[in-house]
């Protein structure tokens, strides 16, 4: 299912103005889920960023924000804490109810499950809440910091290291972490709870998975996560945390127990033709329609698009990629060669005509695109060679070189 992701913003727990991302289905939302990032994270890790685009493939909804003072949000993260990163989901969740799609789903990676588990019973629609890698108490983070916990103490704040980039870590931070001790909120969630975690979690130990649910009450769940690591690196581990989620959750959510409906039907284009349809999510969004298939257009946020796909300039070069290596691949199979893959990487930029040797042109600037092609196999260096010349003659080469014609009318 295609999905849209828009740009949002709305007011955190202490006035601070949240950067948030929503991403959600182009055809109808079967519910709405919102996530919560790990400690130091962005809306825009690797974990957030998958989980919550499958999600929406699968039709749910997914809102994922930036905790104060991280990422895109305002405010200062040295004199936030877990008290705010609570508020903060719960003002995320009323910026959903505002809209008339309060989450039914709560989902927190790492100290954002923690935050989860605290901040669900200010969340009365929510049904079910999850849990990824979690530790069982929020008091777990302070032994990342535990280098720094001497001068902390001392000096009221201190520069810390996390991940490769350096936070400025306050002593009301530490002190507000060791006043949430989870047991009793656990026990009186309420709520359906599925808690994953890795055993190979060097971060967060597995012994915190075995806490959080003995502490809680059935319905409860837990998915083990072998092989992957606290951050959720790999691609596919974000899509089964996702996928997994999507099906367990259809028991606890009404609206997920009905088989998903399809996309409204859209009226397919005459043949050879391609129709592009502003979706109306963000400023750019398009989806194009080109027989049975459907892809997203938009613009990088650099220029004011929500970059939910590729910009007409990416989608022009990357034809011209699929054709070269649609064309050296069908050249090779009629001369017998054993030629094994071949890989095109495309770079477009406007460059000055003069820069140019072989411009014979009048405007002052003109398209290059450069064309990297690696093949691999047991080719020898004639045939190497011949497979670049014939990578000029690929039909859509072809068309960029030559003079074209585009003849446009206004429909009814």
């Amino acid at each position: 299912m295609a999905i849209t992701s828009e740009k949002v913003t709305f007011p955190g727990a202490g006035g601070a103005m949240l950067a948030a991302r929503f991403d959600r289905p182009v055809g109808p939302v079967r519910a709405t889920a919102l996530f919560a990032h790990c400690f130091t994270c962005s809306k825009d890790s690797h974990a957030a960023t998958r989980i919550a685009r499958v999600l929406a493939g699968l039709g749910i909804a997914t809102l994922r924000f930036d905790f104060t003072g991280l990422g895109g949000s305002d405010g200062d993260f040295a004199n936030a804490g877990f008290s705010s990163n609570v508020g903060d989901l719960a003002a995320a969740a009323e910026f959903l109810r505002a809209r008339g799609e309060a989450p039914r789903i709560l989902i927190g990676h790492s100290l954002g499950g923690a935050a989860v588990l605290a901040a669900a019973s200010q969340v009365p629609e929510a049904k079910a809440v999850v849990t990824i890698g979690a530790p069982a108490d929020p008091d777990h983070v302070r032994r990342l910091l535990a280098g720094a916990a001497s001068e902390i103490e001392t000096k009221g704040e201190a520069e810390v290291e996390i991940a490769g980039r350096r936070f400025r870590i306050a002593k009301s931070l530490l002190d507000d972490l060791g006043r949430h001790p989870l047991a009793d909120t656990i026990g009186q969630l309420r709520r359906a709870l599925l808690v994953f975690h890795s055993p190979t979690d060097d971060i967060v130990g597995i012994d915190n998975a075995t806490r959080i649910f003995v502490a809680a009450r059935h319905p409860k769940s837990f998915v083990s996560l072998a092989g992957a690591d606290h951050l959720l690196s790999r691609a596919e581990d974000g899509a089964y945390v996702a996928s997994v989620l999507a099906a367990w959750a259809a028991r606890y959510v009404p609206e997920l127990s009905v088989p998903a409906r399809p996309a409204a039907m859209v009226e397919p284009p005459p043949e050879g033709w391609i129709e592009v349809k502003e979706t109306r999510e963000g400023r750019f969004g398009q989806s194009i329609h080109i027989g049975r298939h459907t892809l997203p257009a938009d613009e990088p946020a650099s220029v004011g698009g929500d970059d939910t796909g590729p910009g007409p300039y990416d989608l022009l070069t990357a034809a011209l990629g699929a054709c070269t290596s649609m064309t050296l691949r069908m050249y090779a199979e009629r001369k017998g060669w054993p030629m094994e893959r071949v890989t095109v990487r495309l770079h477009h930029e406007k460059v000055h005509s003069r820069d140019c040797a072989d411009c014979e042109t009048d405007p002052k600037k003109i398209d290059r695109i450069e064309r990297a092609i690696r093949i691999e196999g047991p080719l020898d260096v004639e045939q190497r060679q011949r497979l670049l010349e014939i990578a000029d003659k690929c039909p859509v080469h072809q068309t960029l070189h030559r003079r074209n014609e585009i003849v446009s009318r206004l429909e009814d």
